[in-house]
């Protein structure tokens, strides 16, 4: 005889109704397109950040390099 305190269920109980334990929790359609949206979100806002802190530090090397034309702006690349 099984006991429940155990942990262990009966053999006749099918999988479907187990308990699911941890991050493997079932989730909706519905669910699945909001957390990839706000991931997403998310991401775009992360990049974003780090593109603004590239182009500024771009901008404070250009400003100590010499240049040609002192009208020139240098690109990424020649940066």
């Amino acid at each position: 005889a099984a006991s429940s305190a155990g942990g262990a269920e009966p053999p006749g109980v099918p999988r479907e109704r187990r308990r699911r334990r941890g991050r493997a929790r079932a989730r909706t359609e519905a669910l699945l397109h909001t957390l990839k949206r706000s991931r997403r979100v998310k991401a775009n806002d992360r990049e974003r950040n780090r593109m603004h802190h590239l182009n500024a530090a771009l901008d404070e090397l250009r400003s100590v390099l010499p240049t040609f034309p002192d009208d020139t702006k240098l690109t990424k690349i020649e940066t």
